[in-house]
Parts: C-alpha cells; structure tokens; sequence
C-alpha cells in the first residue's frame, strides 16, 4: 500500500473519530442542558427549566396509586402534605418543592445541602418538604412516585432527612428510571443507620404512601408553580427575578439573617 494511501486512510479515520466526538458532545450538551449554570452554586436557570417541567398533563405517568392518602409519620401543613425537617419553632421557613428524579432538584440539593442542615440546627430556618411527580409525567416511569413514597418511608421510621439527601446524591439520569425498582430504593436505604428494617422494606414494596404523594402532587399543579424545584423563604421565592440578586450560599444566608432579625432561634430538634 502506497504513502500516499496510508495518508489518506489515516485522515478519513481522523475525521470519522472527530465527528463521532462531536456527535457525542452535542449528545452531552443536550443531556445536561437542564443542568447547567452559569456560576456553581448559582441556579438561574431552574426558573426556566421549571417551565418546562411544568408543562405536562400527567399523561406519561402510567402508575396511579388508589386507596385513602396515608400520610407519613409528622407529616405537618395543609392537609398533611409537608414534611418538616428542622424546629417548629425556628422563625423562618423554607419551603421546597421536589422531585426526586428532577435534575435541577439534585443540583440544589447538592449546592445547598450543607448550608441549609446548618441553618436547621442553628435553629434558624424549617424547612418544609413537597414531593411531586412531574417527571413520571414527562419521561414515563415510576421512579418519582416510588422515591418520594420511600422517603415518606424513611419519614415513618424518623430518618427522612438523611434518606432524602442519600436520594439525590444517587440519583440516576432523567431519563433512567432507576428509582422505580424498589429493590433500588432499599439498597440505598443501607447506607442510612438503621433505616433497612423489615418495616421500612414493607412499606416500600406496599406503596404505603403512594396515594398521598399522588395528593402532593396534584397539590404542586393546583398550586400554579412553575417547577420544580420551587423554593419559597417566608412564602418568596429565592431564585432571581428582573434583576434580583442571584441565589447563593452567602445569599441565602444573607436572607435568612435579615428574615430573623430581633427574633429568637428556634429549638434544633430532629425530625420525630
């Protein structure tokens, strides 16, 4: 084989690797184009991805609990559908809608988790919990209905908050529906001290709660919220607005403080 055919055998199979990786990159950029930011720890973009998470009528989701609204142990607010981490007596409260499978949900969770347990035992915030189910909506699948009723579970058993946070910090892709194999759901409950009891794995397998996370969920579209995650600090929102400033972890703090001034702290207990 001349040179010259090696030369160009060689560029031919260049250009195939090159268009393969920028087919792969674009595939990429379409993928986490829900879960990109500007700057980390910044969310700017959940208000307009919570749009589009919004806009479905339910269709896709094939998995339709029925039975009476079994809500968790504590469950707090509004016909019961809140749970609350944190001190009921703590001045100012954080509410916050999610989904387990919702992407921009993980990216918050994982950018403020820290912060927000912090505000919670110092006493300063309680935060109030609303699970949805939007993304059975848009992808098809279960695995938001069983991960919330897992959690509402782990709620049962007084381990809500560190079962929760072990969710989003293995949740799989959007499109995977991972969290909608129970056995999923209590293998992750291993990694919470305590939590994988035959109680706990009962509940799971029995969609126990299954028709009250079905009730927050219409509460979350009855409600004429844009998104998940919705995050409101005494009832306003904290992502930025026509110019407000940005959320950040000095930011909320910042809030939060200016929220509670000349009020007392609140009694840092656990969740029962």
């Amino acid at each position: 084989m001349s040179e010259k055919n090696q030369q160009g055998k060689r560029a031919a199979r260049d250009r195939l690797i090159q268009q393969r990786e920028e087919a792969r990159a674009r595939d990429r950029r379409r993928r986490t184009l829900i879960v990109s930011t500007a700057v980390v720890g910044v969310l700017g973009l959940a208000a307009v991805i919570g749009v589009i998470a919004a806009n479905t009528d339910g269709k896709g989701d094939k998995s339709k609990a029925s039975g009476p609204a079994v809500a968790p142990s504590g469950a707090t607010g509004k016909d019961a559908l809140a749970i609350r981490v944190g001190a009921d007596d703590a001045p100012s409260t954080l509410t916050i809608w999610e989904d387990f499978r919702c992407p921009v949900c993980a990216q918050f969770e994982n950018a403020f988790r820290d912060t927000l347990h912090e505000l919670e035992q110092d006493g300063q915030i309680k935060v109030d919990y609303h699970l949805a189910t939007i993304i059975d909506g848009n992808m098809g699948g279960s695995g938001s209905l069983k991960a919330a009723n897992a959690a509402a579970c782990a709620q049962d058993a007084g381990k809500f908050s560190a079962y929760h946070d072990v969710l989003y910090r293995n949740q799989p892709q959007e499109t995977e529906d991972t969290f909608g194999d129970n056995a999923e759901l209590i293998k992750l409950a291993k990694k919470v001290d305590g939590l994988d009891t035959p109680g706990f794995r009962s509940c799971v397998e029995d969609g126990k709660h299954d028709s009250w996370v079905e009730k927050s969920n219409q509460a979350f579209r009855d409600g004429g919220f844009q998104g998940t995650p919705t995050v409101l600090l005494n009832g306003k929102s904290v992502f930025p607005k026509n110019g407000d400033e940005a959320i950040s972890v000095a930011n909320l703090k910042k809030w939060v403080a200016e929220a509670n001034k000349g009020k007392k702290p609140g009694t840092a207990t656990p969740t029962p």
